[in-house]
């Protein structure tokens, strides 16, 4: 069995709602990450949190992540059409 790995919070106001901040040391033994969607539930006795899918990749880390040599390329390698063609 694992540890647990707790945490002692308070609400606090963010725009309109409230919120509560996820710590590090929570954020990790969760496998929560920024982006990752999750879904929250209201229980008996509280509110429970799971995520509910893989984290969604910014636009950075898309760029980071391209690698020229596997996605690149000719998109049309047909040759040319249209107004190109002299």
């Amino acid at each position: 069995m694992t540890a647990t790995v707790t945490a002692d919070q308070t609400i606090q106001v963010w725009g309109n709602g409230l919120a509560v901040r996820i710590t590090a040391p929570v954020a990790k033994a969760a496998r929560f990450a920024l982006g990752l969607p999750i879904k929250l539930e209201v229980v008996e006795g509280g509110v429970f949190l799971r995520a509910v899918g893989k984290p969604k990749l910014s636009l950075a880390q898309k760029l980071k992540a391209f690698d020229p040599a596997i996605h690149g390329g000719e998109v049309m390698a047909a040759g040319r059409v249209g107004t190109e063609v002299f």
